[in-house]
């Protein structure tokens, strides 16, 4: 039998701590690893009509990651969460951070040269917010560990409960 949560804690809060990094987490593989390589394979999709769907697709995944960070620093802060988890936490939404305040607006001006036929594309800044979604991966998988092995642990059946 499974004993979810501890005595300190509350269904809402431990469930948010493992299902908000599980959908940022699904997120970043839908768009990142998925959406956005497989974008330019399609056929009639241009460099500039591909660059044009993948700004709208990100701003709006960069929208959907700070409602999910908010969310998650609201149930990390809000009740008894150990150190290790809030750390991880607040060091996912520091990338995030980055990731929309640093990487994506150089991206912008990149995109926007390309657009205007300044530039031809090539450029080692997509290495920046890929590295940045590889770090979100590693730790919302990590949160989503440890989350798991908290709040949720096994405890043995008793020894005198007949079988089903």
């Amino acid at each position: 039998m499974a004993k979810i949560l501890s005595s300190q804690d509350t269904r809402l809060y431990a469930g948010a701590r493992v299902v908000l990094p599980a959908i940022w987490l699904g997120l970043i593989i839908g768009i990142s690893l998925i959406e956005a390589p497989l974008k330019f394979t399609a056929p009639g999709i241009t460099i500039p009509l591909g660059l044009g769907i993948g700004r709208l697709v990100f701003t709006a995944m960069n929208w959907v990651e700070i409602v999910i960070a908010v969310i998650l620093l609201w149930a990390v802060l809000k009740e008894h969460v150990g150190r290790l988890y809030r750390g991880l936490a607040c060091g996912m939404i520091a990338v995030l951070i980055i990731k929309i305040t640093v990487i994506r607006p150089l991206l912008n001006k990149r995109t926007d040269a390309v657009l205007a036929g300044v530039n031809d594309g090539g450029s080692s800044l997509h290495l920046l917010y890929i590295a940045a979604d590889g770090i979100l991966i590693l730790g919302l998988i990590t949160m989503l560990i440890v989350a798991v092995r908290r709040w949720v642990t096994v405890q043995p059946a008793s020894q005198d409960a007949t079988p089903n």
